[in-house]
């Protein structure tokens, strides 16, 4: 009776704290509520990243005990019936339920419904034999396996925009593209659950207390999921045809400065990461450093018309090689003395003929690149986009004092410096705004847990170049594409006027740090009279076929732009162009 007594005294008095403690360890749980992730949509309200129901996969480790299940190898006996369903090896699962001192363990995140259905399915076929053998009074092999209600993140698209989304981890974080860039914004704020359980389960009538989780804020892209998807279309067809590394295309209203599309090629199923090769789970349009080649020839032909070094009509006569510094320049082609006009030296895209334009930029060779770079800086190369988008590159651009002696005559023409495919198709948004640049956009606003619209921050404007300028630049790619002796006409649009420029460039190979195959473009804008849609495309290292940019990017600035145009409706041109001479007959 005495040690019954102090035994009493000890648990209801010494250590009545701890043991109550104990209690409620065991007589409550606490689960967090996660947060449903915001929506990602284009700039129709489209989903293109959305969240549906899932089901996080728990169990109650200590029902898996010798002591309750009746059955010794009882984990391993549910690892077999679980693994198959869950994905998962049996003996990762087995060891998740031989953890007798928890209440809890996590097999398996973001399950569909579909896959919890089945555990409950056979969750009650093996409660009904527990409940036929040992008169009843058997053990449900599977009654300790739970489930938490969830969310999981689907693309209803597959592989589109799957670039610019990016996609979220295992855990349910962005780990790229928007999906991290805005991650924050999308991922609300998870809250907390907590309740009276008994053998793992709620009951119901003890109530529960917490607090609510908050969701995340849906974000509207300046995409236009049609637009995304013939440029997509296009871009991986391409590429396809002529066995390149990748490609991309971007759209841009040239007035907004908003990025209708951005696709990549090769790209990846963020449904799927699993079958994704990890060197296309990027945004190459952004991530991509790259010599632009001659589609850069528009920023020096920029300079030269501001700086009233020379007008459209100026003669250039253009010989089939050119000596400076410690290298003999050359044309794309061999041909005889041209002579050309400034229009005509863009028209044909001389590089030769582009040297001696830029070389009347200052009084000496180093006078010239600084005003270059100038111009080059206030187009926004060597800088980023704005688009403050992970993993972006600025390019590369040089202080005009530190350019190589072939660098000061490979710059003009687009060698020697790099960009990324956004800050090419900008250049041209630049002059088809009238030459001021506007800042490239992706975001246009977030819709609040309380559905509210939030638009995003106005981009900033730049004046790069006068409006004259701007208009005469229109008016000389325009020739590229329509003169017969252009080097873009296959991107000619029947009933449109279209300003381009093609790009065929030495490729810097990143595994052998030299020159290796080439990287093909086009850059241009239309309606050339009255611009509203930019459309820039590049291939690298196609192998197969034609390499000369106005070959094969032609053809796709054709189809995105036609695409473009009449997706938002843009009326065809009323006027002709102003057919710019490109030629001069040469004084006898």
């Amino acid at each position: 009776m005495t040690a019954f007594v102090v035994r009493l005294l000890q648990v209801q008095a010494v250590d009545a704290g701890a043991y109550a403690a104990k209690a409620d360890k065991y007589r409550f749980q606490e689960y967090t509520l996660s947060a449903e992730r915001g929506e990602i949509t284009d700039r129709n309200g489209i989903a293109l990243a959305a969240s549906v129901d899932a089901y996080d996969i728990t169990a109650d480790p200590q029902l898996f005990t010798p002591e309750v299940s009746k059955v010794a190898d009882a984990p391993e006996q549910a690892a077999a019936l679980l693994a198959p369903l869950l994905g998962k090896e049996p003996a990762e699962i087995a060891k998740k339920l031989r953890t007798p001192k928890s209440r809890y363990t996590l097999l398996a995140r973001k399950q569909t419904p579909q896959v919890w259905n089945q555990i409950k399915d056979l969750r009650r076929v093996y409660g009904q034999k527990a409940q036929r053998s040992a008169g009843g009074t058997g053990v449900n092999l599977l009654g300790g396996i739970l489930s938490e209600p969830s969310t999981k993140r689907v693309y209803p698209n597959g592989e589109l925009a799957a670039g610019i989304l990016g996609y979220v981890n295992a855990e349910g974080k962005g780990a790229g593209g928007v999906e991290s860039m805005l991650d924050p914004e999308l991922a609300g704020k998870d809250g907390k659950i907590r309740f009276t359980q008994s053998g793992g389960r709620q009951v119901p009538t003890a109530g529960s207390q917490g607090t609510p989780a908050v969701p995340g804020s849906d974000i509207e892209l300046t995409i236009d999921r049609d637009i995304q998807w013939a440029a997509q279309q296009a871009i991986t067809e391409q590429v396809a045809t002529s066995k390149a590394d990748r490609g991309y295309v971007v759209v841009q209203d040239t007035k907004t400065g908003e990025v209708l599309a951005m696709a990549n090629a090769p790209g990846f199923d963020p449904n799927d990461l699993s079958a994704a090769n990890s060197a296309a789970m990027g945004n190459a349009s952004l991530q991509d450093a790259y010599e632009p080649g001659s589609t850069s020839k528009v920023m020096s032909m920029a300079a030269v018309l501001e700086e009233g070094k020379a007008a459209p009509g100026t003669h250039v006569t253009v010989p089939n090689r050119l000596h400076r510094g410690d290298r003999l320049f050359k044309d794309d082609i061999d041909h005889p003395t041209w002579y050309l006009t400034l229009n005509g030296v863009l028209a044909k895209s001389s590089n030769i003929g582009t040297i001696l334009a830029t070389g009347q930029l200052g009084a000496t060779q180093a006078e010239s690149n600084k005003v270059l770079h100038t111009y080059l800086r206030r187009f926004g190369i060597g800088s980023p986009t704005g688009l403050d988008y992970p993993g972006e590159t600025a390019g590369i651009l040089a202080k005009p004092q530190d350019w190589s002696t072939s660098q000061q005559y490979t710059i003009p023409f687009g060698q020697g410096l790099s960009v990324n495919a956004m800050q090419a198709a900008s250049v041209y948004s630049t002059i088809a705004n009238g030459g001021v640049r506007v800042e490239p956009t992706l975001i246009r606003g977030t819709n609040g847990p309380d559905g509210r619209f939030t638009p995003a921050d106005k981009p900033a404007e730049t004046r790069v170049v006068s409006e004259r300028t701007a208009k005469t630049l229109a008016q000389m790619l325009e020739s590229v594409v329509d003169d017969r002796e252009g080097t873009g006409t296959r991107a000619a649009i029947p009933g449109y006027r279209v300003a381009g420029k093609t790009g065929t460039a030495n490729r810097v190979d990143p595994e052998l740090g030299r020159y290796k195959g080439y990287t093909a473009s086009f850059a241009g804008f239309a309606p050339a009279d009255a611009p509203r849609v930019t459309v820039y495309c590049a291939i690298q290292n196609p192998t197969k076929g034609s390499y000369f940019g106005g070959q094969i990017c032609g053809p796709i600035y054709k189809k995105v732009m036609e695409f473009a145009l009449k997706t938002l409706r843009v009326a065809p041109t009323g006027s002709d162009p102003a057919r710019l001479p490109v030629t001069f007959e040469p004084t006898p």
